[in-house]
């Protein structure tokens, strides 16, 4: 498993969450602050190197990849801003968002959520 730490980049967060999880094949988990990336397979490892390029490209498609490096310790990437800078735009989806630590099913709704986990324990 895969952490990725999106503190400077909080309102593209959930749009990069959904890029590099479709590059690399991996089920996403949201988080306040972060996303986790695993694999379908136990017996799989994910890339990390692909998941570094992912985000470089992403960055680069919104015209931020001069602003921000990618940096890799162990298994958590961190995207953190060379200039000490954020951005700073209006995010979408503002609302806070639910996501299944099983299989990264994200909702906005907590009773959905609650009702989903259930189903993992049948």
């Amino acid at each position: 498993m895969l952490t990725v730490d999106c503190k400077d980049i909080l309102p593209i967060q959930r749009e990069l969450l959904i890029y590099v999880s479709d590059q690399v094949a991996a089920i996403p988990t949201l988080k306040n602050h972060q996303f986790t990336l695993s694999t379908f397979d136990d017996h799989e490892k994910i890339e990390i190197d692909v998941v570094i390029t992912s985000i470089k490209e992403f960055l680069d498609s919104i015209g931020e990849g001069h602003n921000f490096a990618v940096i890799c310790k162990d298994d958590t990437i961190t995207v953190s801003s060379v200039n000490g800078k954020t951005i700073e735009r209006e995010s979408p989806m503002t609302q806070e968002m639910f996501s299944c630590t099983h299989c990264g099913f994200v909702t906005r709704y907590q009773v959905e959520m609650t009702t989903h986990m259930r189903m993992h324990y049948l």
